[in-house]
């Protein structure tokens, strides 16, 4: 699959359900929009917004017209996610944007949103775009146990560890969920899934009972925004807790260790594996938004 490709997902008895690489960070096989094809057609996240024209030419590929899309879904509000919703909004007059209850305020007005972006991703701002703000009365608020209706059911399960505003989307008539960010980083060019624990707010034992929220659905497809679609198991639960909850104490070592943050971050940085996967310029920058957000984590622990 390359930046640009629209493909079918085949796993478990999913139809009219389709994914985009959107070439997130200029990067191949990271970031992903899904399209429900169905007589309500839906986006499920948005993208950056950089090249949100990808996600037009896909909906012209699959013979929806931009007047005929009825949903943008957001996982989360996360500009990785939700950067492209307002974009998308003027190109598709019709379409409602449904985010969690939490995050609302910042589709309307992104300003803080973009702040504390900028603070968190550092030089990796090239890559985005200013968001377009969503005009207030296209903005349909979402809480945990909601259904939208768009063609198929996806019903709303609130899952706060990576975020407080952060949903999974269980789609009921293909058995499928959208993720978020709730299942980690699923890497199909390793088939390993990674960490994913960027500040200010992920919180590990949320996390964790984020993937038994997870679990308890046990779908017979996981879709991941990073990045594509994965058979469901049990195992592939067990394995993302297990990466988290090494991760943070590997990072809570390394401070111990070191005594200064910014020589652990360092550490994590020359430690990780991922050059050959993402690029060596991606692959250095998601190491320090995770190892930060772990940091973060810690001090706010132990303030508690």
């Amino acid at each position: 699959m390359a930046i640009g490709d629209l493909w079918e997902v085949t796993t478990g008895d999913c139809s009219d359900l389709y994914y985009l690489d959107t070439g997130m960070y200029d990067t191949e096989g990271y970031g992903a929009v899904y399209i429900l094809d169905t007589e309500k057609p839906a986006i499920i996240d948005s993208g950056i917004g950089t090249n949100y024209e990808r996600i037009l030419d896909a909906l012209s590929e699959l013979g929806i017209a931009r007047e005929e899309l009825e949903a943008i879904v957001l996982t989360h509000v996360h500009l990785d996610h939700a950067g492209g919703a307002g974009f998308l909004a003027e190109e598709c007059p019709n379409a409602d944007v449904f985010i969690h209850e939490i995050g609302a305020r910042h589709l309307v007005n992104p300003e803080y949103l973009v702040k504390g972006t900028k603070s968190a991703v550092g030089d990796q701002w090239e890559f985005y775009a200013e968001p377009k703000p969503v005009p207030e009365d296209r903005v349909v608020e979402i809480t945990d146990g909601d259904v939208i209706d768009c063609g198929n059911e996806l019903k709303a399960i609130h899952a706060p560890g990576h975020a407080p505003h952060q949903v999974v989307l269980h789609d009921r008539e293909n058995d499928a969920v959208f993720t978020g960010d709730a299942a980690g980083i699923w890497v199909p060019k390793i088939e390993r899934v990674r960490e994913t624990s960027p500040p200010s707010d992920f919180d590990l034992d949320t996390c964790l009972d984020d993937v038994e929220t997870i679990r308890e659905i046990s779908p017979t497809t996981l879709l991941y925004p990073h990045f594509g679609p994965r058979p469901y198991s049990d195992k592939a639960m067990d394995e993302y807790g297990e990466v988290l909850s090494q991760w943070v104490a590997a990072v809570e070592s390394q401070r111990a260790a070191e005594g200064d943050d910014e020589a652990v971050i360092e550490h994590f940085v020359e430690e990780q594996e991922m050059d050959d996967v993402w690029g060596k310029r991606k692959a250095e920058a998601e190491t320090v938004l995770n190892t930060r957000g772990v940091l973060h984590y810690l001090d706010q622990r132990d303030d508690d």
